[in-house]
């Protein structure tokens, strides 16, 4: 199966576009651009897709390009620029750029001025979303103008004896109207690339290569009762047979309302044969006592999990089970926001399920590495999970703690289990539980006066946050009804105790991340 390989030059949008490409039926793959050695595998590569960035212009970059483009050039794959990719692609070639003469953010127009099948199908005049400070001043030898902006800036080109394309707006970008046309086009109509990449139906796929991977010895697997160690879970399970595998649920004390017993449930109908509950709340609270600072609480969890895990993977093996692997729900936004995979961006966070890697010496199993969230979705639907477990928000790995900004202790844990069910509750009541990525509810260490009956009160305050994303990589903040709002404000104040003050945070990602900590 032939890829689309997205070099990714540190942009805010690079898995999107590898996601878009994916919603069109192509697999995608995402190459940081600081990773590229020049030893690819081109027979697989059915075309390139050069992302944006957040930089000008620079000669480590556009040596990276060239290379990329004498083994293009030789093995006729097609390469799509978008905006700094786009700038790249033309400097390359032999064009010139303006550096931050022709500033351009947010919705424009542009005017397509020659037919080409990159637009075949689509009006001369759209909006498309933009945001560059630099542009293509002058064009390649070679080259063609596709398209300008309203403000005259070179919104496209296409170089013909390289297969290249450039666009300066993002065709991933929802705000462009007709962008997956767009990229449909360049997918089908100049890159030639089969419908192939169905992942609801991998499913049987992933258990085959498991079967073959798994082939002596038992798995071991953390199930923290989201979907994605759940179908993890499952999946060996029905590679190996269920009694071959030991699902561990290790309740920490942080997580939700009910999580525990419906991810026993889960697993048992699915045929696990091996599943434990390790109650180790008492525990995790008095090691976070104290604690405020958010990555020392991520770390403290980390490791006192991995090393609850640890022990009773030692136990288990000192009975007599032969255990071989270990098995984790790691998907494909995980690996970039650890530092795995992915961009020229910072590492954001040392991610919980990452750090699992560090527990023993057991082989480590990924068979969702490559999947994004709503792809894991369609898996665990053809497994027959659960939709109440299918469709639940995303939750991170530390839990609740990192909902509590501060000192975890267990009046602070009630507080903030509360307010979340309330916020997960309401949503449904109101119908978008299901139409959100992710809705829920922040105890933060501020405290405001209020009045509460006849009587002044001066108590913490809880910061609703309800996002939309497609891949947990971008989110902005849901519009969601005023009513809704009021009813979540009215009964945390009155349901949780210590609560006088409900905030909603309308702050999109980037610059902040989903969570709080």
């Amino acid at each position: 199966m032939k890829k689309v390989l997205v070099v990714d030059f540190g942009g805010q949008y690079a898995h999107l576009i590898a996601r878009r490409v994916r919603e069109l039926n192509r697999f995608s793959e995402i190459l940081p651009a600081k990773e590229y050695g020049g030893s690819l595998n081109w027979n697989e590569v059915g075309a390139i897709v050069l992302s944006g960035g957040p930089d000008s212009i620079n000669e480590k970059d556009e040596t990276l390009v060239k290379r990329i483009l004498e083994e293009t050039i030789k093995r006729r794959i097609p390469v799509l620029g978008i905006c700094y990719g786009h700038q790249l692609l033309a400097a390359v070639l032999g064009g010139e750029i303006a550096r931050g003469k022709r500033k351009e953010y947010g919705s424009t127009s542009i005017e397509i001025l020659v037919e080409d099948p990159m637009f075949k199908e689509i009006p001369k005049k759209q909006i498309v979303w933009m945001s560059h400070s630099d542009s293509v001043a002058s064009l390649p030898r070679g080259a063609e103008l596709l398209a300008m902006t309203e403000n005259g800036v070179i919104a496209s080109f296409r170089h013909l004896s390289s297969l290249s394309y450039g666009v300066q707006f993002h065709p991933e970008v929802k705000h462009t109207e007709m962008g997956m046309r767009i990229l449909e086009n360049f997918l089908t109509l100049i890159a030639s690339l089969e419908k192939n990449w169905y992942p609801k139906d991998r499913a049987a796929e992933i258990v085959a290569i498991l079967r073959t991977k798994m082939t002596e010895g038992e798995a071991i697997s953390a199930v923290s009762g989201g979907v994605d160690s759940l179908t993890a879970t499952i999946l060996t399970s029905k590679a190996i047979g269920g009694e071959k595998v030991h699902a561990v649920i290790v309740d920490t004390g942080l997580l939700r309302e009910g999580e525990v017993e419906e991810a026993e449930n889960a697993l048992r109908k699915a045929g696990v044969k091996n599943i434990y509950v390790l109650n180790r709340s008492t525990h995790f609270l008095s090691k976070l006592k104290g604690v405020e600072d958010p990555e020392s609480k991520r770390r403290i969890i980390a490791e006192e999990f991995a090393e609850a895990f640890e022990e009773f993977a030692s136990a288990l093996a000192s009975s007599g089970f032969k255990l071989k692997y270990l098995v984790q729900g790691t998907i494909y936004p995980d690996r970039i926001e650890s530092g795995a995979v992915g961009s020229g961006s910072d590492r954001i966070k040392s991610h919980h399920n990452i750090i699992m890697r560090k527990v023993g010496q057991l082989e480590l199993v990924e068979p969702l590495a490559e999947f994004y969230k709503d792809e894991v979705r369609g898996i665990a639907r053809n497994l027959g999970i659960p939709e109440s477990i299918v469709t639940k928000h995303p939750f991170p790995g530390p839990g609740l703690a990192i909902r509590i900004l501060g000192e975890v202790t267990e009046e602070a844990l009630e507080k903030a289990r509360k307010a979340n069910k309330i916020v997960e509750e309401e949503l449904r009541e109101f119908g978008l539980y299901e139409k959100v990525w992710q809705g829920f509810a922040v105890l933060l260490p501020i405290k405001s006066v209020g009045v509460k009956g006849d009587r002044r009160s001066y108590e913490q305050a809880v910061a609703v946050r309800v996002v939309e994303s497609e891949d947990a990589m971008t989110a902005f903040p849901s519009r969601v009804p005023w009513e809704l709002l009021e009813k979540i404000s009215s009964r945390i104040v009155n349901e949780v105790p210590g609560i006088n003050r409900v905030l909603y945070d309308i702050t999109t990602k980037p610059p902040a991340t989903i969570e709080f900590e």
